[in-house]
């Protein structure tokens, strides 16, 4: 039987044909044969080369943070995994099935700040411009690979534990996108690093993403908040008197959090779905019998922000009435030597672009 690394070498040569069709499209928007749109007011790109797992969602969080008190901002996101077509801004009475779950989880925690879906970016940016209180600068959420539309900033991602520089492109890697692609980015965020960075691993890091002159490298890390009540028995239970606990999640990368779990609690389980999974009543029946079959009576679940968005408001609610549910809000924090400096590299351009 082939090992995985044999089987990812098998698949070289399909990733190498997928990169000539990927580096001409590039050229045809290079030289100009494929028209991109840029427009008038700050936008800034938060995108990665990665199939996920990145950070985009809390990054997206940070900017929003950083700006929303001062300006009218927007997001704008393709949507991914809703069932609705086209152009929407988000209202009270949308689920993560009319505009995907890291859109919805946006509107629930930003009510300042109009969050919008549309698979094509332009035409979702000129609806924005045309509204009656129109923002004054839009966040593209993962729209890097999205090249009808020029953004006037460029935030690409790559994990700590995963550079791009280190992977291949898909089917025999995890990327979607070509390493070259990565030098229309002006700014490049290590994400999910440690808490600390000595200069010896920035070096190596930064050796190996070999940024050009004018592309700036800063390093993040996730800092987990406390654990959020999600159903009414989760009120009048205590997340710290848990012993066991079972997390359960649809979402691209879980080391970190598995990591940070296992740290907290004597015991942890783990029942993992894909990415942006949509649950179904069977997948919630295995989870409350993985469950049920924990030993302990102090034990609770865990689940993340962004799975919690596709489980609001489902049929199968109910079926947690007994079982506590907590979930675990992330932020990221930039390194004390990075901050001040990101924080600057946005409010500049900011400035310099605003009209």
């Amino acid at each position: 039987m082939l090992s995985f690394n044999s089987m990812k070498k098998l698949l070289l040569p399909i990733s190498f044909l997928y990169s000539l069709v990927l580096s001409a499209r590039h050229k045809l928007y290079d030289w100009g044969l494929l028209k991109s749109k840029s427009f008038d007011i700050p936008n800034i790109c938060v995108g990665n080369l990665n199939l996920g797992g990145t950070g985009k969602t809390p990054h997206i969080e940070y900017l929003i943070r950083l700006l929303s008190d001062t300006y009218k901002v927007a997001v704008l996101s393709r949507g991914y995994g809703r069932e609705t077509k086209g152009f929407l801004i988000a209202n009270d009475n949308n689920s993560f099935r009319d505009i995907g779950d890291e859109t919805l989880q946006y509107f629930n925690k930003f009510k300042n700040v109009v969050i919008a879906v549309d698979e094509d970016r332009c035409e979702g940016m000129g609806l924005l411009l045309q509204n009656e209180n129109p923002p004054q600068i839009v966040l593209l959420d993962d729209a890097y690979q999205h090249r009808k539309i020029k953004p006037g900033l460029n935030i690409l991602l790559t994990d700590y534990y995963n550079l791009y520089s280190n992977d291949n492109l898909v089917p025999s890697g995890n990327l979607r996108d070509i390493k070259k692609a990565a030098r229309r980015a002006e700014i490049i965020v290590v994400t999910k690093s440690p808490n600390v960075i000595t200069p010896y691993y920035r070096k190596d890091i930064e050796d190996s993403l070999k940024p050009l002159p004018n592309q700036k490298i800063f390093y993040s890390y996730i800092e987990y908040q406390n654990f959020q009540p999600f159903n009414k028995i989760s009120y009048e239970s205590d997340i710290k008197e848990a012993k066991t606990v079972l997390l359960f999640c649809g979402i691209a990368n879980t080391y970190s959090l598995e990591d940070y779990l296992k740290r907290k609690y004597n015991t942890t389980s783990k029942i993992e779905f894909s990415d942006h999974h949509s649950f179904t009543q069977k997948d919630i029946d295995m989870v409350i019998e993985k469950y049920d079959s924990l030993i302990g009576k102090n034990k609770a679940i865990i689940t993340t922000e962004k799975d919690a968005m596709r489980l609001i408001n489902s049929s199968f609610m109910n079926k947690f009435d007994n079982i506590p549910v907590f979930t675990i809000p992330i932020k990221i924090r930039f390194h004390k030597e990075d901050e001040g400096s990101f924080d600057n590299e946005i409010l500049n351009y900011i400035k310099k672009n605003l009209q």
